[in-house]
């Protein structure tokens, strides 16, 4: 099986110290990126870590196919323990800096401790140096990347930055590289910001050498170059108006399911201020979304459907050019724009006032990022506020909801459900197989929950199989069974288990923090036969039907007793 190469780097960023350990072992057995960031966190993080605490661990990883040229690799893994779901969680990203990192030469870097002094870290393949850096305390993502630029003449493709809202502990604060690129869903921001590290950048002429099927690699190329797929031209957002047709588009803080000034925001929309077109590393898709306001000369990235939906037709917004500075002021913030928009939803509901005001909802966003006033509360998330504001709790195991609405694609309710990460979409991506957006034959009907619980165990594994890979989702179409075989040198059944092992390893660590059954239960709405399919779906992976997995299945992790939180 293709697998990464490289030691595992660990920094403390409390004592300075660093070590390099062989961890060729997790490296075989896990392939890369989320699979063995997922088995380092699960047996190196203490099941009874606070979140923010210094024992927590956040692993950087890549995957054997950044070796390669082929398009849909620009993208790398980050895996901690969540502050914001209190589990286990991987986010990805894409941009650039995954072929910086992967030219440390190491597989892994570990960040572990806290430091007393706001520090970056800059790792290279000679040695890793640490440079406090107090000047950027509470500064944005764009100020570090210029300050970066002025003073170290590193670009921001090689960086990963923390914006103030890590530094503030903000729940779902993000991770950003690439100036737009980030990672995240689960707070992986505000694990760095309570080690007190504001960025770390990577860089190097050590990239390990893998030999990765050259002609699959260069057909995939090819074709996603010549690809008319819609996504190139509005990415996420070219789903919009369908999802808004079929009653899956959640709007008014979840209170509907369609939206009638959908195509002012939607895809549309995005095509008409996208100003030129924008990718990822080596990748010739090109589906990143650079829009331009004509009228201020306003410039950001975005935004995504994901965004669309919580900025957008939950909040009652159609001004896409007030949409575009939500979404940027979460970038240059460092926060999740889902969880972020779906908090500020929760605050407009409670008051029942503020619907399509902009300029509210831009105050709420920088009041969150620095914790002001109601951005305090807000900045915990909507399943520790909604209590506070008296709303419904629109999240899932800690997680806001994204869009794709389980009460009308009924699969994706109940992958919901299951999701180790909570009400994350891309987890098990049963959406795509409910609207359709896959071949006939591969489709489901939406409405209903019997009969799918063994697609779903198949989607979460392959879908874990792709991030230890590490590919883009928008790859799905270009990657058949044999493709992935030839890539990862694997039968696709072998490969499956992989992907079953790493779901496996996540589901142990959240069951050793007090999680089970009850917490898969927890939707928000209510789903004909969801206790039956759940059962099923915990016997298809063989583990207890209270929602646990038997130790003796994975062996190994802290012997720690559960968290409380």
């Amino acid at each position: 099986m293709l697998h990464t190469e490289g030691p595992l780097l660990s920094i403390d960023v409390g004592t300075r110290e660093t070590a390099e350990e062989d961890v060729s072992d997790v490296l075989e057995s896990f392939i890369g990126g989320r699979g063995v960031g997922t088995k380092l966190a699960h047996d190196r993080i203490p099941f009874d870590a606070d979140p923010f605490g210094p024992e927590n661990r956040l692993f950087f990883a890549t995957g054997p196919l950044q070796a390669s040229r082929m398009s849909f690799t620009g993208r790398m893994s980050a895996t901690a323990l969540s502050p914001l779901t209190n589990g286990l969680l991987s986010s990805n990203a894409g941009g650039f800096m995954s072929r910086p990192f992967a030219a440390t030469g190491y597989s892994v870097v570990e960040v572990t401790g806290a430091s007393d002094e706001l520090v970056g870290v800059h790792v290279t393949d000679e040695g890793v140096e640490f440079v406090e850096c107090p000047e950027l305390e509470q500064r944005g993502v764009d100020d570090t990347i210029e300050y970066l630029q002025d003073e170290h003449d590193i670009d921001d493709t090689q960086a990963a930055i923390v914006g103030p809202a890590g530094e503030n502990r903000v729940r779902f604060a993000s991770i950003i590289t690439s100036e737009h690129r980030a990672f995240g869903r689960g707070g992986l921001g505000a694990v760095l910001g309570a080690k007190n590290v504001k960025y770390l950048t990577f860089d190097g002429d050590s990239a390990p050498e893998i030999d990765i099927d050259a002609e699959v690699s260069s057909t995939v190329h090819k074709e996603a170059a010549e690809s008319g797929s819609p996504m190139k031209d509005a990415g996420t957002v070219s789903v919009s108006s369908y999802a808004n047709a079929v009653g899956a588009l959640p709007t008014k803080y979840f209170s509907e399911l369609s939206y009638d000034k959908v195509d002012d925001i939607g895809g549309p929309a995005v095509v008409e201020h996208k100003y030129k077109k924008a990718t990822c590393s080596q990748c010739a898709f090109a589906c990143k979304l650079p829009t331009k306001d004509e009228e201020s000369g306003f410039t950001t990235e975005g935004p995504e459907y994901e965004t669309v939906m919580s900025f957008g037709s939950n909040l009652l917004e159609d001004d896409f050019v007030a949409l575009m500075k939500s979404n940027d002021m979460c970038d240059d913030l460092g926060m999740d724009t889902i969880s972020c928009g779906d908090v500020i939803g929760a605050y407009i509901a409670s008051e029942d006032e503020g619907w399509g005001d902009s300029e509210l909802v831009h105050e709420l966003v920088e009041k969150i990022a620095y914790r002001e006033g109601i951005g305090d509360t807000l900045a915990e998330g909507v399943a520790r506020c909604h209590e506070e504001l008296g709303v419904e709790n629109w999240s899932m195991k800690g997680m806001e909801f994204s869009a794709h609405d389980g009460r009308t694609l009924n699969g994706q309710g109940l992958a919901f459900a299951t999701s180790n990460r909570g009400a994350d979409h891309m987890y098990a991506e049963m959406y795509q197989l409910e609207y359709p957006l896959v071949a006939p034959k591969k489709a489901l009907d939406k409405e209903g929950v019997a009969g799918k619980a063994d697609r779903l165990v198949e989607q979460e594994n392959k879908n874990a199989v792709h991030d230890a890979g590490v590919l883009c989702k928008f790859s799905t179409s270009n990657m058949s069974e044999e493709r992935y075989e030839a890539l990862l040198d694997a039968d696709w059944e072998d490969l499956l288990a992989v992907g079953g092992r790493i779901v496996e390893l996540e589901r142990h660590f959240n069951n050793a923090r007090g999680m089970d059954r009850a917490d898969d239960e927890a939707l928000p709405y209510d789903l004909e036969g969801l206790a039956d399919e759940l059962s099923n779906y915990y016997e298809l992976r063989g583990w207890n039907d209270d929602g646990t997995v038997p130790d003796a299945r994975v062996g190994g992790g802290s012997d720690a007793a559960p968290a409380d939180d």
